[in-house]
This record gives C-alpha cells, sequence and structure tokens, in this order.
C-alpha cells in the first residue's frame, strides 16, 4: 500500500513539474509530435511499399525462350536445370503453339496469318514462364539461366524491375534516416527540458536530501516527467494516423492509381499496431531523455 501511495506521489509531482515548466515542456512535446508523425508517416510508407514490391515479386514473370532446335530430352533437361535454381518458385512450359494461339485471341488483325501457320513454319519459340523468389537478385537468376544450353533468349521487364527495386530501397533508406534523425534531436531536447527542470527546482532538491529522500525518490519523478512529455507527445500522431490512413484507404478503394498491384495495406489492424508503436516509441524517447538529463546534471 505504501509503494502505491509513493508512486501516486511520483506521477503527481511529475505532473506538476510539467504543468510547471510548460512552455519548455510544450518544445519536447511539439518536437516528440513532429518526429513521430514522421515516424508513422514513414512506417506507413514502408510498409506499404514493401507491400507494393510483394506484388510485383509475385507478379514478375520471366520468360526463357528455347532455340528452334531444342528436341523433347532437351526441353526436360533445361527444365530440370532452372528447377534446380534457389531463386525460381514457379516453372511453366508454353509451347509455340500456345503462345501462337494467345497472340490470335489478343491480336484479332493477326488472326488469318496465325491460322496459315503449321508447325514447321510457325515462327514463334517454346518458352518457360518463371516466378522468382526474389525479384531483388533477378538478375543473378538470369545470368545461370543464361548459361543452361539451348536458352535462346530470357526477357523479363529488366529496366522497370531495377527501377522499381532501386525506388524501393531508397525510399527504405530516407525513412530509417529520417527518424533517426529525429528521434536524436528530440532526445536532446527532452535532455534539456529535464535539465532546465532540475536546476528550477535545486532548492527543493536540496531539501529532500537533507530530510533523508532517497536517490529514487529524487530522479523518478524526472523519468516520469519524460513518459509524460513522451506520451502527450505521441497523442496527435496516434489521432492522424488512425483516421488520416483511415481516410486515405476509403478515398482509394484500398488501391493507389487504380492498379490491382498497388493495393493499400487494409487499416484494421494495421494503424492500431502502428499507433501502438509510436506510442512506445514517444514513451521511451520521453524517458531516455529524463534519464540522460539525471544522470549527466543530478548529482547525488
Amino acid at each position: 500500500m505504501k509503494s502505491i501511495r509513493t508512486l501516486q506521489r511520483y506521477f503527481r509531482d511529475a505532473f506538476k513539474s510539467v504543468i510547471r515548466n510548460f512552455s519548455l515542456s510544450l518544445a519536447s512535446i511539439s518536437c516528440i509530435t513532429i518526429t513521430l508523425i514522421v515516424v508513422a508517416t514513414s512506417i506507413l510508407l514502408s510498409y506499404n511499399v514493401e507491400n507494393f514490391a510483394e506484388s510485383i515479386r509475385k507478379d514478375v514473370t520471366m520468360v526463357v525462350f528455347v532455340d528452334k532446335t531444342a528436341k523433347e530430352e532437351d526441353l526436360k533437361q533445361i527444365k530440370h536445370e532452372i528447377q534446380k535454381i534457389d531463386n525460381v518458385d514457379k516453372i511453366t512450359f508454353k509451347s509455340k503453339a500456345e503462345t501462337a494461339e494467345e497472340t490470335k485471341s489478343k491480336i484479332e488483325a493477326v488472326a488469318p496469318l496465325v491460322d496459315m501457320w503449321t508447325d514447321e513454319t510457325n515462327p514463334l519459340l517454346d518458352s518457360y514462364m518463371i516466378k522468382v523468389k526474389d525479384v531483388a537478385i533477378i538478375k543473378d537468376t538470369v545470368a545461370q539461366i543464361q548459361k543452361i544450353d539451348k536458352i535462346n533468349s530470357i526477357s523479363y521487364g529488366e529496366e522497370v524491375v531495377d527501377q522499381l527495386v532501386t525506388v524501393f530501397k531508397v525510399i527504405e533508406k530516407v525513412c530509417i534516416g529520417a527518424v533517426v534523425a529525429l528521434i536524436i534531436v528530440t532526445a536532446f531536447l527532452i535532455t534539456n527540458t529535464i535539465k532546465l527542470a532540475i536546476y528550477s527546482r535545486k532548492t527543493e532538491i536540496e531539501i529532500m536530501r537533507l530530510v533523508g529522500a532517497s536517490n529514487i525518490a529524487i530522479k523518478v519523478p524526472f523519468i516520469i516527467e519524460g513518459l509524460f512529455i513522451g506520451i502527450l507527445g505521441s497523442i496527435i500522431p496516434i489521432i492522424l494516423t488512425i483516421y488520416g490512413y483511415t481516410t486515405l484507404y476509403n478515398y482509394f478503394g484500398g488501391q493507389v492509381f487504380g492498379s490491382s498491384l498497388a493495393k493499400l495495406l487494409p487499416p484494421v489492424p494495421f494503424v492500431y499496431l502502428v499507433s501502438l508503436l509510436l506510442l512506445l516509441i514517444g514513451a521511451a524517447v520521453g524517458m531516455f531523455g529524463s534519464y540522460s538529463a539525471v544522470r549527466k546534471h543530478l548529482k547525488i
């Protein structure tokens, strides 16, 4: 019971300190708010970009064309060699006759010409349609397949895939860099806020020492003050995350650019998990900044 009352007093003292030094606390709260908004934006963007990337990875199809000279045994050997490659997820054979029929159905103007083709005069090539596990290393997979005998050519939309992989990596690095930089700045501001709070209460701290207050009794309220600052700074980012992302999701109908490959992650439970993470980051940064100030400036 006594420990509960002590803890209540710590929280009460911390809350009073936030109110007493509100102008200083407001600067830290504002910085945490801005930081967490950037953190939330980065998380929402990163996870959705990763979702887009995963959709593209599943949709990217490598087409491996086989030489006209390839026999039935060659086709079986080629398939066997391709299946041994680690990055190959799925392989499907498509004969030149199937490709001709597909071409005829898609382009009606060439239908009369295609109908004239026989198995010998069909200029198209047999091919293998390949799905890969990781599009980021698709070039390595292409290089391995090119070494197989009787391979004519390989197509997978090289430029588009390479550009997308590059864009995804850049976005990820920028988001991580922005978040780390802002967290450092915020922790520094909170440290200064708590430092000034310590200086403004020097007399009170001296009195507490004289009456025999423990080190914990003196230090804990300052750390809890940082916790309050962190929690207060996370309120606006959490509200913006929940309502902002949900509104955006509903506005775009769950997908951007009208593409099924660019589907947004459903708001539930995504936004609530992100909100919980923001609360934890805000509290952790606040307490870390306070602890740093207490450790450096409160010599007891």
